[in-house]
């Protein structure tokens, strides 16, 4: 056990401040991903609920198109493509070779385009489980488009939403040790680091697992008590 800590501390020679600076990486990556996410999203359910066939079969096809590739491939296809982009782009200017994409923010983008496809069936359907009275009412009242997803969409659909954004959070963490194919340092690729440079992979897998877990435990109670504040005075069937 001392030498665990010995490997694991903070002292000279110990990997605790590396793994810890990785673990906020995959904190970052995992929350603009979700961020990102959640505007798809959003406007993918928009998309779906409209009157207007184009806007629905194009968000069905974002849908159906995200939630059945490999989340390794989408992020193959956004760190090489947007590399070949970037390339090009360099070479009119002067540059040579190869020029790659910034993997932050490609493993941000990845994420974020394929969280958005679950987070839109997550907002469709919480749109779809409200009362169709209240906003029927609201319409009858006078409440423009804007006025009523404020005041009578937003509030009561984020009750419904919570939940189920809870769980693509969960996607989300997971789908972030993915991004260190493309070489961001994250918690998983800290960990193989580790692993490779002291021979000792169980005890840096080890490691990142349980910081993996702490992540997960805090966020869950998080999603947790935001859905009890979301439903104070909500009447529940017993």
């Amino acid at each position: 056990m001392g030498a665990y800590f010995d490997l694991m501390g903070f002292a000279d020679g110990g990997w605790g401040v590396d793994m810890l600076r990785a673990t906020a990486v995959t904190l970052a990556v995992a929350l603009a991903g979700f961020g990102l996410g959640s505007l798809f999203g959003m406007l993918s359910a928009a998309a779906s609920l409209s009157q207007i066939p184009s806007l629905r079969h194009l968000a069905d096809g974002y849908t159906t198109v995200l939630r059945g590739v490999p989340d390794l491939l989408v992020i193959y296809l956004f760190y090489f493509g947007g590399s070949a982009v970037i390339t090009q782009l360099g070479h009119l200017f002067g540059a040579q070779g190869f020029v790659s994409a910034p993997v932050f923010l490609t493993g941000a983008m990845a994420i974020g385009v394929v969280s958005g496809a679950y987070q839109a069936e997550v907002f469709r359907g919480a749109v779809l489980a409200l009362s169709r009275g209240e906003i029927e009412a609201a319409k009858a009242y006078g409440m423009g488009a804007f006025l009523r997803f404020r005041r009578i969409i937003l509030p009561q659909a984020a009750r419904f939403a919570i939940p189920g954004l809870g769980n693509v959070w969960q996607l989300v963490l997971k789908e972030s040790a993915l991004i260190s194919v493309v070489g961001l340092v994250e918690l998983m690729r800290q960990a193989q680091i580790g692993a490779g440079s002291t021979r000792k992979p169980f005890t840096f897998f080890l490691t990142a697992g349980v910081l993996y877990l702490v992540i997960s435990l805090v966020s869950g109670a998080a999603f947790r008590a935001a859905e009890a504040r979301a439903m104070r005075g909500i009447r529940r069937a017993s």
